[in-house]
């Protein structure tokens, strides 16, 4: 039995969801699933935009089949060539024989090393720019390489002003029926989800997602329809926001996250109370144990802060396995401008504060606040004052009072920060009608901080 839904009168989503799924890619936990989206347009010519992976070929064939009605399909475009968009490729071509497939050159080549067939006689290869008509409507094809594989294209469709964004714009999880974000509370419920997607599957490229993020702005998009989660309609520009705050590496919220590998409870004790003096000075901190929160998790919570706080053991005169697989983890996702403090402990070598310094140094616009706090075994009770030099730099450099012992800086805005999300806003006043950018809650969400 099909299961397809209209996004507009001649577009039909006729993807599946998938919620058996636990590791996506083999790397990423998703307790939600995910969704397989694809979508079948229907003017003069009818076109396909992408397939689906092999967990949900049954449904995705029928919904296809469904959606058609009875008319031939005469154009597959692929945007883009990972398996979970285009296991079930092969066989949709099979089933449509009189289809011509839609790619970008690179695309193409990719067909071969994924069918070990040549696919070219049945090719109509697209460039940049480049426009094909369906009759009524017409496509306009952009490439978005490294977003985030290099062969990556999105298209703009003229007639219902629609942009097929491939990997971009997704979101972890099923969708459970829900085709459209504003049928969930998306910013609520799947704001964490969409910017753990963004920053673990596109966060390295984000140069590439400006790119394409301009290339956007040039357009009259009122459908954002991605190849995993939901299809935008309304307030796209706030999601946008996110991504491009997210592709500047800039940190949505001033704040502290502190991530800990703790092997007998002493390192996370000196990470705790360092968390427990910053709150005091009024500084928002989130915690994580790096060996028991999946590494997905922190490098969103990286992007999110401002500031990042790494404690660990030295464990076989290195740093300690999990911490090390964050550290590498982040690197490789290329965060950028972030101000960064560590502790590091070790009852006769230690030696993980210079290592974890090494792994995050080459990153662009790293700043690293206060010493490194070191640890024999446990804290001693004589190093309070350490820690609370350490927590005083921190926060100082949090609410900007280090730039201002430097600098001469202009009268200080006031500060109000939204008791839902943490999202800080510096101004004179708060305007009544003011909006958060982050969660959307009104004025009366927002305190007044020192």
């Amino acid at each position: 039995m099909h299961c397809a839904r209209q996004v507009a009168p001649d577009i039909v989503w006729v993807g599946g969801n998938d919620k058996r799924l636990s590791m996506f890619e083999g790397v990423y936990a998703v307790p939600r699933g995910v969704s397989y989206n694809a979508y079948l347009l229907r003017d003069e010519k009818t076109v396909l935009f992408d397939t689906v992976d092999k967990a949900v070929a049954k449904v995705f064939y029928e919904n296809v089949a469904h959606a058609l009605a009875g008319r031939k399909l005469d154009y597959v475009v692929v945007h883009h060539m990972e398996p979970d968009h285009s296991a079930t490729l092969d066989g949709l071509l099979e089933k449509y024989p009189e289809a011509t497939l839609v790619c970008s050159r690179l695309t193409l080549a990719m067909t071969a090393q994924f069918f070990h067939k040549d696919l070219s006689g049945r090719a109509l290869v697209v460039g940049e720019g480049d426009r094909l008509s369906l009759g009524n409507r017409e496509l306009t094809f952009f490439m978005a390489p490294m977003v985030h594989w290099p062969e990556v294209m999105v298209t703009y469709e003229s007639g219902d002003r629609a942009l097929f964004s491939a990997d971009a714009f997704g979101v972890f999880g099923a969708i459970d029926g829900a085709l459209f974000a504003d049928e969930v509370d998306f910013y609520g419920d799947y704001l964490d989800e969409a910017r753990r997607y963004y920053c673990n599957i596109v966060g390295k490229y984000g140069p590439q997602t400006q790119a394409l993020l301009k290339k956007m702005k040039a357009l009259d998009i009122a459908l954002v329809c991605p190849l995993h989660g939901f299809v935008h309609r309304r307030d796209f520009e706030r999601y946008a926001a996110c991504y491009d705050k997210w592709s500047r590496y800039e940190p949505e919220e001033r704040g502290v996250m502190i991530a800990c590998a703790s092997i007998y409870g002493n390192t996370a004790n000196a990470a705790e109370t360092l968390s427990a003096k910053l709150r005091e000075r009024g500084v928002r901190t989130v915690m994580f144990d790096v060996s028991v929160t999946p590494a997905s998790e922190i490098v969103a919570a990286a992007f999110r802060f401002s500031h990042l706080v790494f404690a660990s053991p030295t464990y076989n005169a290195g740093v300690f396995v999990t911490m090390e697989e964050v550290l590498r983890d982040i690197a490789a996702h290329n965060l950028q401008n972030r101000t960064i403090a560590l502790i590091e402990n070790g009852s006769w070598a230690p030696a993980s504060g210079k290592l974890m310094r090494a792994l995050l140094e080459p990153l662009k616009g790293t700043d690293f606040v206060g010493d490194v706090l070191t640890i024999k075994s446990s804290l001693r009770k004589e190093q309070e004052t350490e820690l609370d030099q350490l927590a005083d730099a921190i926060a100082d450099s949090v609410m900007g009072k280090a730039e201002e012992k430097t600098a001469e800086a202009p009268a200080a805005k006031k500060k109000f920060r939204c008791k839902v999300c943490g999202y800080i806003h510096e101004a004179d006043e708060l305007p009544a009608d003011f909006k958060c950018p982050i969660c959307g809650r009104g004025a009366e969400f927002f305190e007044e901080i020192e």
